[in-house]
């Protein structure tokens, strides 16, 4: 990935472990406190699609258009058909680095994110097997940990890793990032 001046914050674990509640969060304190704020979402779906058939804009697609952007008054949407992109995380940031965002969440796409030192990671996580399995083979930076799995223990520490139950002691995570960004501007 190259230099950038976007901090890239991902949540990874599984289905239903809290990744959702926890980006929710960390986007409305840090939008309510006017930071520029993009998220992506991997969708596992197959078949999902938000170009729905018959419409003008997928009609451009089945006629042959590899990139069609519908216009509307309150929003704008840029659908770009492919085989299968999702190795090439970095192109889709680095379209989002060009709106002069100050953080991109992430959500999913464990298997892209786990190796890159690059981008910080919030693991979420159901309970402490799901915990062991989601951290096997993520590498640092890892902020924390959240999920479902803090509504079933007292524990304040993973190992290294702090456990932060999110909304409650969310303001640890923000404070944590803030610092990052913080680092990311005097470098």
């Amino acid at each position: 990935m190259c230099k950038s001046t976007v901090l890239v914050v991902a949540t990874v674990g599984t289905s239903g472990s809290g990744k959702t509640t926890t980006l929710e969060y960390l986007i409305s304190h840090f939008s309510a406190n006017g930071y520029r704020v993009g998220a992506i979402k991997h969708i596992h779906h197959e078949e999902f699609s938000i170009d729905k058939e018959g419409t003008n804009t997928w009609r451009y697609a089945k006629a042959g258009s590899e990139i069609i952007v519908a216009v509307a008054p309150k929003e704008i949407d840029i659908i770009k058909k492919t085989k299968n992109e999702l190795e090439d995380l970095d192109k889709i940031i680095e379209l989002l680095e060009k709106e002069n965002l100050k953080i991109i969440f992430i959500e999913g796409f464990h298997k892209l994110i786990a190796k890159k030192k690059s981008v910080l990671k919030i693991i979420c996580a159901k309970d402490y097997a799901d915990l062991e399995r989601t951290l096997k083979g993520t590498l640092p930076p890892i902020l924390g940990v959240t999920g479902l799995i803090t509504q079933n223990t007292d524990e304040l520490k993973f190992g290294d890793i702090p456990i932060i139950k999110v909304p409650q002691h969310g303001e640890k995570l923000t404070k944590t990032i803030k610092e990052h960004i913080e680092k990311q501007e005097k470098s």
